[in-house]
């Protein structure tokens, strides 16, 4: 099978898998907000968020591994790969053990004497907090396992294990509606024990598929610093991620407690979401770039860079568009009568941030295929860090919570123009060439995107299921059209009508 056809079978496994899961996890999140109630969903929700800011480690590692198999699968190096994989899973290991111990000091000492809740709630944060710490235990030792079925682009089977993951999560709120004395605790367990059997999976499939998964013990020394300093930096650029989304979450619950914080947790689950709809064609299309570069075919790497930066954009906006301007009908026929006070203005704000950075995806996997990250990892980190830092000094001044969005959307232009200098270091093209190819189309579609959206906002009132079904239907039809003719170029018309005769045979 061809590398283009594999993205393309690999881009439908992750759709299906991100259509069921976004549908079982939108209903799971309002289970479990009416079971849990508003003040125990925040307590969970910034309870979470500090295990995630411990669990940063785990993100620059889950970066750093799957690039450095896809690498080793691109230059055809079979030996490397299986000493990659054992080397990734020994510093695993070591990671969970060292955020154990974080957690169980820094994390306990916030949770105890910093953080804002109900008295009474003591004891059931504590209990909450310990699970969590267990449930991020395994989750990083599972990372180098999800890594390699990504870089070997099993993404049918990845697709199938994160379903029976959304369906278990499903079955484990519909268990505390009806069971546990303290349903905050009984939530707090059965999330462990789901991200505990879905480590037993991974690596059950991944030991007897791939043979380089049979974990080996290797102390190559240089090995292990190479792969260390290339996740240093990614390290930072993830502690700068989570500092961002916690930290905002954290600055929130100090200025005005955890309704605000429920508030944010659903403009995360939103979040979460809709980023899947984009993470699922960027995860198909990541190692081909990684690869391409390894290989020494840098030019369809960066044609795949761009390709995915117009394709990111054009995929969220399908989504993030019909929730973004029906978003308060949305969340009531979600939440019902539950939807914490800012949501609606939370919701919107983050959408319009991630349409930005949606276009930030494919360039990051392309700086990161080239290896040499240290500068840009302080550069955009830096920047993430200064979020939550000044949204606290703005809060201080008396400004009320959605200054941090404000703010959360101007910089995440900014970071996307950096990141558009960075590629030219390692990439040869012009900026003129970005613009034609990439900046041109997306600005076209933004613009008709808004002009449809006027239009059917004008015919059509959205108060029943149904009208939104119509008005989300006809939007991505509409703009699906406008993105054939105004945002593809001549060679890939032609090439997808072809392709559309050959399956029609005609």
């Amino acid at each position: 099978m061809s590398s283009n056809k594999t993205i393309a079978k690999n881009a439908a496994f992750l759709y299906i898998r991100m259509l069921l899961i976004m549908g079982v996890t939108l209903y799971t999140s309002r289970i479990v907000l009416a079971a849990l109630g508003i003040s125990d969903y925040g307590i969970y929700n910034i309870v979470g968020g500090l295990v995630a800011m411990f669990g940063f480690i785990n993100g620059a590692m889950a970066s750093a591994t799957q690039r450095y198999l896809s690498f080793d699968i691109g230059a055809g190096d079979l030996d490397r790969l299986k000493k990659t994989f054992s080397v990734s899973l020994s510093i695993h290991i070591i990671i969970a053990l060292i955020v154990i111990l974080l957690g169980e000091t820094l994390g306990l000492w916030y949770i105890n004497f910093k953080m804002v809740f109900p008295k009474e709630r003591l004891s059931a944060v504590n209990i909450v907090y310990q699970f969590s710490l267990l449930t991020l235990f395994w989750n990083i030792i599972q990372v180098p396992y999800n890594s390699l079925l990504l870089a070997r682009e099993k993404m049918n089977i990845y697709a199938y294990v994160s379903l029976l993951e959304a369906v278990l999560k499903l079955g484990t709120a519909i268990v505390v509606i009806y069971y546990g004395n303290d349903k905050l605790i009984l939530y707090g367990i059965l999330t462990f024990s789901v991200s505990f059997i879905m480590r037993v999976i991974y690596q059950s499939y991944c030991r007897r598929n791939f043979a380089e998964s049979k974990y080996k013990f290797h102390y190559d020394k240089s090995y292990f610093k190479e792969i260390l300093n290339y996740s240093g930096w990614n390290l930072f650029g993830a502690l700068s991620l989570v500092g961002k989304n916690q930290g905002i979450n954290i600055v929130l619950n100090l200025f005005f407690g955890t309704v605000i914080n429920a508030a944010y947790g659903v403009a995360m689950q939103v979040q979460a979401a809709v980023t899947q709809f984009v993470n699922s064609f960027q995860s198909a299309l990541n190692p081909q770039i990684v690869q391409s570069y390894a290989g020494g075919n840098r030019v369809r790497s960066l044609n795949l860079i761009f390709l995915g930066a117009k394709f990111s954009f054009y995929l969220m906006q399908f989504l993030a568009i019909p929730i973004l301007m029906n978003v308060s009908w949305i969340l009531k026929f979600w939440l019902g009568n539950n939807v914490p006070e800012y949501t609606i203005s939370f919701v919107s704000m983050s959408l319009v941030a991630l349409l930005i950075d949606s276009v930030s995806g494919p360039f990051m996997t392309g700086i990161q295929a080239a290896g040499n990250i240290s500068l840009y990892q302080i550069v955009v980190g830096s920047l993430n860090l200064i979020i939550p830092i000044l949204s606290y000094v703005l809060f201080k001044l008396g400004n009320d919570p959605l200054i941090a969005f404000i703010i959360l959307i101007g910089f995440s232009v900014l970071s996307l123009i950096i990141r558009i200098v960075f590629l030219k270091r390692f990439y040869l093209f012009t900026l003129f060439s970005f613009f034609k190819q990439v900046g041109l189309p997306i600005l076209y579609i933004s613009i008709s995107a808004y002009i449809v959206s006027f239009f059917l906002n004008k015919v059509l009132i959205v108060n029943s299921l149904l009208n939104m079904i119509v008005w989300g239907g006809g939007f991505v039809m509409i703009q699906a059209i406008i993105v054939f003719l105004f945002g593809l170029n001549s060679s890939l018309r032609i090439r997808i009508v072809g392709l559309v005769r050959n399956k029609l045979k005609f």
